[in-house]
Parts: structure tokens; sequence; C-alpha cells
């Protein structure tokens, strides 16, 4: 038997493809994976960085596993992920709590690095850079020949830490935007994408671990292959991966909205498998402050967009993210907001309030607000979200979807339709018959209800696989709603 090892796995579905790539270095080293950390002598807490919130969570549970070390449970805490790159030896001269801090860069030889401390030996903490200088400034000169030259701390190859009938696909790392209020391009890099022949492996490899749904998950997906031979090695992968026995579903993040070309709008909407679905994150509506953040485009541009995306994938799930009180923002910017969710239509919305970022050009901008005024805007932003994702979401009713089952219990099934992102709702399905449903299947049904933004949908036919439904008439009446300030 080998060391018990727990992961735990924090932060968005690109942390989640890195905790499974840790647990294949681990298996692959002899280490025993377990699903409890009291089961465990050793618990890896793969962090996430991003905003205070999850830095916040990230913490907690490098203090929880720290606590089971003191209750005489675990033996050892190790720090990795986001948190641990960005912040390094800081991180470990403040939380000492955590055995080892270890970066990105360390993850070639992370096993080898814990037997060490598990013997008692000093690791030093890894000491951050600034990684978008790691790669020469041209994206075309970051790969030979289109050839893969990954980052080191990027492995191939995975283990998968739960059984769900999706599983996340990175086909990149970093960012080669400059957003104001993002410090991830600092921590995670230049754009590195990934050659189609390795996602594609990788595809099959899920497939033949019962993966149905592939979620394609980068910082930038929109930038995919620019590094790369192809302008459109976007589109040629959706085909690739639609080729590929046993997935039935290829879904799309992170779409960046000035960079959504009509050529992938098209490959969406044509490619068997890929689900109607867009990931758009406008951050904002109002023009100037979206030049303060150094992002493109205003509500009209943002409707046209949609208007495109619509006219293409009638039936097409919508999701965005939206940030209030950046500095600078003003009451009218907040109202140009409300009134571009009003019109636009959106199935998801995330609201996030404005948060300073250690190393962004945003902590350092004048017009920063109160942090109550920053509360009470995002505050009622979301209130209005809440209720325009309703109200389409009661707009459904009466369409035709594809669902993709992921749990049941005696009385029903729930899932997600093609149209529902990993965190956009859920959908139950009514059981026709006594036969309980198993993860993995694809059910076609009528939306006959809904409850906020999760709907409820009567079975029309079952499939244990099978095309996505389009059979669905275009979003009407959030696009035209009015907003008034409250």
């Amino acid at each position: 038997m080998g060391t018990a090892l727990h992961i735990v796995g924090l932060g968005c579905a690109r942390n989640d493809v890195d905790a499974e790539e840790l647990a294949a270095r681990f298996a692959g080293a002899g280490f025993d994976l377990v699903d409890e950390p009291e089961r465990a002598a050793v618990v890896v807490v793969n962090t996430c960085g991003f905003i205070e919130a999850a830095k916040a969570e990230s913490i907690d549970e490098i203090l929880s596993a720290a606590q089971l070390k003191a209750d005489g449970t675990v033996r050892t805490v190790i720090a990795t992920g986001c948190l641990a790159e960005r912040y390094g030896a800081d991180l470990a001269a403040s939380l000492p709590e955590a055995d080892a801090v270890i970066g990105f860069d360390g993850y070639d030889a992370i096993a080898d690095t814990v037997r060490q401390v598990m013997a008692g030996r000093t690791v030093t903490a890894h000491r951050p850079v600034d990684r978008r200088r790691a790669l020469p400034l041209a994206p075309a000169q970051r790969q030979p020949a289109g050839e893969g030259k990954m980052p080191a701390w990027l492995p191939a190859q995975r283990h998968r830490l739960g059984d769900s009938p999706m599983a996340p696909l990175k086909i990149a790392s970093g960012c080669d935007r400059r957003c104001a209020f993002c410090a991830i391009p600092s921590f995670r890099g230049a754009l590195v994408s990934r050659p189609v022949a390795d996602i594609t492996r990788e595809a099959a490899w899920l497939a033949s671990q019962g993966v149905k749904e592939l979620f394609l998950v980068s910082e930038n997906t929109t930038s995919y292959g620019k590094d790369l031979d192809r302008a459109d090695t976007l589109e040629l992968l959706l085909a690739k991966l639609s080729a590929i026995d046993g997935i039935e579903w290829i879904r799309l993040s992170y779409l960046q909205p000035a960079e959504v070309r009509p050529s992938l709008v098209d490959a969406i909407a044509a490619t068997p498998k890929v689900v109607p679905y867009f990931d758009l994150p406008f951050q904002h509506a109002a023009g100037p402050l979206l030049r303060r953040m150094r992002r493109f485009g205003d509500a009209e541009s943002f409707l046209d967009l949609l208007a495109t995306v619509r006219r293409a994938v009638p039936a097409a799930g919508i999701r965005s993210n939206v940030i209030v009180g950046f500095p600078g923002e003003t009451e009218a910017d907040v109202d140009t907001l409300r009134q571009f969710l009003g019109d636009a239509g959106l199935d998801a919305v995330g609201v996030f309030p404005y948060s300073d970022e250690d190393g962004t050009e945003a902590a350092t901008l004048d017009g920063h607000l109160d942090a109550d005024e920053i509360r009470d805007r995002t505050a009622d932003v979301a209130a209005l979200a809440d209720t325009l994702m309703a109200v389409r979401a009661e707009e459904r009713i009466g369409e035709v979807v594809s669902v993709l089952i992921e749990s049941g219990d005696d009385a029903a099934d729930a899932g997600r339709a093609g149209q529902q992102g990993p965190e956009d709702g859920r959908t139950t399905v009514a059981r026709a018959g006594s036969a309980r449903r198993r993860p993995g299947d694809i059910v076609t049904g009528t939306i006959t209800a809904t409850d906020g933004v999760d709907w409820l949908v009567s079975p029309q036919s079952e499939l244990n696989g099978g095309a996505v439904s389009r059979r669905h008439a275009p979003g009407q009446g959030c696009d035209r709603m009015q907003v008034e300030r409250k």
C-alpha cells in the first residue's frame, strides 16, 4: 500500500483539470488517492487565487487540513495551485500551517518533493515571477512549426477524481489580454495552445472513462490557436472532437466577445455535438467604463453580437459575467448596464463586486468607490439579474430541449440542458416509468415549468446518446424589456 493522499480541488474548471493532472502524477508515483481528507496522510490543497473570496476559501481549506494534522490524522499539508503560484514564499511565511508551497514549475517533481517533506526536509517555497515575460511576445514564436511545446506545469495525462458524465478539457493556458482588473496573466502567463492532436487524444481517453460531455476550458477560448498554424484552429478542433465515439456533447467556455468571429458562430451552429451555448463575459455595458477596464465594446455592439448568435442558433443559451463598482463607475454607467441586461435576454448572469487585485492596473486607478456603495450597487444589479433570468426561463416553456442526466432519486432525474453550463441552473426530468436513468443518458423533452433559472422537463423520447436538439423558438420578451431604475 502506498501513502494515502487527498486532493482538495478549488476554483474554476481549469483548476479541476490541474487537480486531475496532479492526481495522475501522485498515482503514478505510488500514492493511494482517497476521497476523504480524514483518511489521508497527505492533503494537497489545489488553491484558487483569482479574487478575494476564492483566496479566503483556499486559506480556510489549508487551515482545515492543518487542523486534521494537529488532531493526528494528517501528516503533511501541501499548498499548490494559483494562490501558491501567485504568492509563493509570501504565502509560506504567512501560512506556516502549510508544510510546503509548490508553484507550477514544481509539478514535474511534485511527488518526490512531497516525500521529502514527509521525511522532514525543508523545501524552499516557490518564488513568483511574472509569467507574461516567460514566452516570446509574438504568439507564432511560442511553438515551433505548430508543434507542442507545452509549459512544464501542464502535463498531458490525468486521473479522474470523480465519475461525472461531464469533464473539463483544457485546450490552452494563459492569456494575452491585459484587462485592467485581472491578475491571471501574471501567474498563468501568455497564451499557449495545446496542439489539436494532443487534445483529441485526451478527449478520446475521457470518452473511454465514460465521459459524455467535454467542457472546453482555457483563460480565453477564442484566442485558441493563434500561436498555431491556422486561424481557424478552434473550428478544426470542434470538428475533430465531434468525430470521437462516445462523446455526445461539446461545450465551449469563456468566449471573449471582442474575438467572436462569424466562422466560430457558424461552427458552433453547424458542428454535430456542439451544444447551443455561448459563454460571453461582457463584464459591463458602458463603453467608456469598458475602455478603463481595457475591454472592447458597448451595449450596442454587444446586442448586435447577441443578434448574430441568435440568428445562427435561435435556441442558444447565453451566459455572461459583469463587474459592478469598477473605479470610475457612475450612476449613469449602472443605468446603462441595467438597461443592457434588460435588453439582452441572457439565460445566466454572474454579478461580481469589484475588488482590487495585487499587481493590476485597476488597483492604481483613481475614482475608487466606497465599499458600501459597491455592495449596494452589486445587490441592486444582482436582484435585477435574478428577475430577468427567471423571466427568460419562463419564456422557454414549451421548447424542446436535450438534457444530460447527472443524478437522480426515486421521483425524478436531474441534469442540464444543452443551453445550461455547469453553474447555470439545473433541469429536472420527470420519470415516465419506473426505470431510473443512468448518469450520461440524454433525454429529449419539453420544458413544462420553471423555478428561477431551473427547468422542469417532461420527456418525449430517451436516448443513450444522440445529437443535440435545435428545434426551439427564439427567445422573446427579455430583449424588448425596458428597465426603469428603482
